[in-house]
């Protein structure tokens, strides 16, 4: 494959894991919150983290295919980038929507969004090599 649909394939898996990450994010935080009536935000956070820990493995295997050995310098570049993520997932949600008045799920969804490109970005560039 040439460079330009191989970086396609990759975001598009990309994409398929993080839908994923979605779903273990949410049901884990479901699960605890509901289920077992933990704080949500702790909750949350358990969601959050394992959804991350889920996405670091499926995209370092299925779409990276990635075998540096140093996991662990790996792992936590994955994490700051979703850190960061997460914070930029949040400013543009408040801009929006507190701001802007925009709807909130618009807001969420137009976050989700560019929060998708920058994680796709950093981690193709910076913690993967691409």
């Amino acid at each position: 494959m040439n460079n330009w649909s191989t970086f396609f394939w990759k975001f598009l898996k990309f994409g398929v894991v993080g839908a994923s990450g979605v779903v273990v994010d949410f049901g884990i935080t479901w699960l605890l919150k509901e289920k077992l009536k933990l704080n949500q935000y702790v909750a949350n956070s358990t969601g959050f983290a394992c959804a991350v820990v889920s996405n670091y493995i499926l995209n370092r295997i299925w779409t990276f295919e990635d075998h540096n050995p140093d996991v662990a310098v790996q792992f936590a570049k994955f994490t700051a980038i979703a850190l960061v993520g997460l914070a930029l997932n949040n400013a543009i949600i408040y801009v929006l929507n507190e701001r802007l008045r925009m709807n909130f799920y618009v807001s969420k969804l137009i976050a989700t969004g560019v929060v998708m490109l920058w994680n796709f970005g950093a981690n193709y560039t910076f913690t993967f090599g691409g």
